[in-house]
């Protein structure tokens, strides 16, 4: 029987460690997915055939995220094809204080907003950012503060706040949970994942008072910015706007982000602040954007079908607990190997339907809690954002701070943002599941 069998021939086990030794070597995310997805199909007894037939059919689980992410995507392009943004942040670089730390903490606040205010996720770094490269010099600030104050802005709001990509994260949470037997709801997601937040919060104050407090001296350099100054609102952006009112509304009322973006874009449109000859072009670049980790989290989840088919689940988590006997080690293991999948596949919101397929019984004979297990498949997942080369938290701001080809991605963005947060993450994810039992 699997249920017996050894650790080491689990199928979801190897499947696991082969899905992500192949994301480590750089092979493409979605094709190391389906190659794990295979192998476990193939251990567990099913033909190569029906293995695939088997994930085709388990995809249909994450539809609903899918969707959400085109379409968010979608809008996300629109507003950055406004002078809406431009103009917002023009005045904004006005406000900027000389204080290299009060610096630091508006560039978080507005990287904040970008994720559930006005969703346009990474898309307002370039226009940001550059510009500011020359003040940051004459402050001497050290830009791993500014990259951690980026990434802070980046992840901290989806981790707890359901609105924009926040409730696609959360809304990710509640369904995987529900397609383990485990009934919650948006709001008890959401009265958990404080804890992460907090997490977010140390970290992002020791990267900014204590670690890249120090003066670091940049050259100065010219290159080509655009003037935003003489940028000035029309109709058309007035109608953006009007759209992401709505937007932020509609995802209120009905826990629906499709429909919220979907709505949106529909003002916009019915308005010419983009022309329906422009859709295209609109939708090319939403796709080349967001369709990635659509398909991710298609994949992942016919991944979790096929673990399911083959009864490795069971196996698997029998074989752990046999292991740990305790629920400190237990929530340490978990959040590390949620850690090691999001560095590899580069992106948080894949990472749920992987882990939590096992995490549920996991969780659930360890003795957790429901609102434990919420929080360890929330920063088990969370983990590895920042830090990942692979991933938007640290790609973009990377893409606004080496303009002048002074920030260097693994050892300027990457590593201080790994340090910074995924180790508050651990510690809090780890006692916040033992205090809420």
């Amino acid at each position: 029987m699997l249920e017996n069998s050894s650790i080491w021939s689990n199928p979801a086990f190897v499947a696991i460690i082969c899905m992500c030794v192949l994301s480590l070597l750089r092979l493409n995310v979605m094709l190391s997915m389906i190659s794990a997805t295979l192998i476990a199909g193939l251990m567990g007894g099913l033909g190569i055939t029906e293995s695939f037939n088997v994930m085709i059919d388990g995809m249909k689980g994450n539809l609903n995220i899918a969707l959400s992410y085109i379409l968010l995507g979608a809008l996300a392009v629109a507003i950055a094809k406004s002078n809406l943004i431009k103009v917002a942040l023009n005045k904004l670089i006005g406000l900027m204080d000389y204080k290299r730390s009060t610096f630091c903490f508006l560039i978080a606040l507005i990287a904040c907003f970008s994720q559930n205010l006005v969703p346009v996720h990474i898309a307002f770094i370039p226009i940001l950012i550059p510009p500011l490269l020359h003040l940051m010099n004459r402050l001497e600030l050290d830009r791993r503060a500014v990259a951690c104050a980026l990434t802070f802005g980046l992840q901290a709001p989806y981790l707890v706040l359901p609105v924009g990509f926040g409730l696609i994260f959360q809304t990710t949470i509640l369904e995987q949970l529900k397609a383990n037997g485990v009934s919650t709801t948006i709001a008890q997601i959401t009265g958990v994942m404080w804890i992460a937040g907090l997490a977010m919060v140390v970290g992002l104050l020791l990267a900014v008072l204590t670690l890249y407090k120090k003066p670091r001296h940049y050259q100065e350099k010219s290159f080509n910015i655009e003037d935003y100054a003489s940028l000035q609102l029309n109709y058309h952006d007035y109608l953006t706007f009007i759209g992401i009112v709505v937007a932020f509304v509609i995802q209120l009322a009905t826990d629906s982000m499709p429909l919220a973006a979907f709505l949106a874009l529909a003002i916009i449109l019915l308005g010419r602040g983009i022309k329906f000859k422009e859709t295209d072009s609109l939708m090319d670049d939403s796709v080349k954007m967001m369709a990635f980790i659509a398909f991710v989290m298609l994949v992942a989840s016919g991944f979790g079908e096929v673990l399911q088919k083959v009864h490795a689940i069971d196996g698997l988590v029998n074989a752990i607990t046999s292991v740990i006997q305790g629920k400190f080690l237990g929530a340490f293991l978990m959040l590390v190997v949620g850690l090691f999948i999001t560095m590899g596949i580069g992106t948080s919101f894949g990472t749920i339907p992987i882990i939590a397929v096992f995490y549920v019984p996991l969780c659930a004979k360890l003795g957790f809690s429901t609102e434990s297990m919420i929080l360890l498949i929330g920063i088990a997942a969370a983990l590895g954002d920042a830090g990942s080369p692979a991933s938007d938290s640290t790609m973009g701001p990377t893409c606004g701070l080496n303009a002048d080809n002074q920030h260097n991605h693994i050892y300027d963005t990457c590593v201080p943002t790994f340090l910074v947060y995924n180790l508050p993450l651990i510690v809090f994810g780890v006692v916040g599941a033992l205090l809420l039992g």
